[in-house]
């Protein structure tokens, strides 16, 4: 049975495969940086780790993370870079059957190919994130990756 990390953005609860989770973490000083788009909240050192800090809320619901206190990190490897999630909750990590997961319709829209389906549960419904499409869905995450390997190359 796949296992998933159970989490809130927004007002709802989504899910994200085990494998991708690297680390839970409390969200600490994240380095704001100029100009860059409004769902990247910055830079922060994860484990000596420099990793873009994304606002889920930002992508999902347009809603900026308010920055309240127990706020957590949720440290995503894809494809693509090492990424930070800012979610409001990170509940628990669930086994989840594979017959409770099924595809959307919503999955064909454009603007939700990272949705990878609904997992039903007895007492709710969480939507699964593909962290890997997530990632490649977003504006301008080509020159964030780049901005963050050069600065790894100066910093060694």
């Amino acid at each position: 049975m796949p296992k998933v990390v159970v989490f809130h953005a927004g007002k709802e609860e989504y899910a994200l495969p085990i494998e991708n989770v690297v680390s839970i973490e409390k969200v600490e000083e994240i380095r704001a940086i100029p100009h860059l788009p409004p769902f990247v909240l910055g830079l922060v050192k994860v484990r000596g780790e420099l990793i873009p800090v994304l606002d889920l809320g930002n992508i999902l619901y347009n809603t900026p993370a308010i920055a309240e206190k127990g706020m957590f990190l949720l440290v995503v490897q894809t494809k693509t870079m090492q990424v930070g999630l800012v979610v409001t909750e990170a509940k628990e990590i669930l086994e989840v059957p594979d017959e409770s997961i099924t595809n959307v319709g919503l999955l064909a829209y454009s603007k939700t190919t990272y949705f990878s389906g609904i997992i039903n549960l007895e007492d709710s419904l969480l939507t699964q994130i593909d962290p890997d499409v997530l990632v490649e869905s977003l504006e301008g995450i080509k020159e964030i990756k780049d901005y963050v390997d050069e600065q790894k190359t100066h910093q060694n």
